[in-house]
């Protein structure tokens, strides 16, 4: 099936490629990551105990779609499928309050690392079956950016 006919397959499809985010043919997850900040800028109007909740909650949800997407395209983990980011980088952007500067680097870290997946996210991608394992590692992504950028912003700036 081809990646465009899937965009209004169904709901679970059309949430699990970022609103068709997951369409470009260059760099998916970038443009995939980059679908969380007006996400961000919205979950600023609700109170902050509904921020985690509305991030934990697409975290599961993402689970459910991206699950549903790769069992269509029969494909462990296909590229379009950009939820994963969406959430992590979200649920990055909600823990650490960025300022326009600090997006930034929260941006080029996270997908720096969502590329790369240095140890131990490799391991999860591998060991983890089906939506879970789409998203996990992509959380820990999100978390070695945090790291880092917590870090550089109390002991470095």
């Amino acid at each position: 099936m081809k990646k465009n006919n899937l965009l209004f397959k169904n709901e679970s499809t059309f949430i699990a490629l970022g609103f068709g985010s997951g369409l470009a043919n260059f760099a998916p997850g970038t443009f995939g990551t980059l679908i969380a900040i007006p996400l961000f800028y919205f979950s600023q109007l609700l109170p902050q105990y509904y921020d985690y909740f509305f991030v934990i909650t697409l975290f599961f949800i993402g689970i459910y779609v991206s699950n549903q997407t790769s069992l269509i395209m029969k494909i462990k983990d296909p590229s379009c499928i950009v939820i994963d980011e969406i959430v992590a980088f979200l649920a990055l952007l909600i823990y650490l309050q960025p300022h326009a500067v600090e997006l930034f680097y929260s941006f080029l870290l996270f997908r720096f690392f969502d590329i790369l997946k240095p140890f131990p996210i490799n391991i999860l991608e591998k060991k983890f079956e089906g939506g879970f394992g789409i998203m996990i590692d992509d959380i820990a992504a999100a978390i070695y950016s945090a790291f880092i950028i917590i870090f550089f912003t109390q002991y470095v700036f």
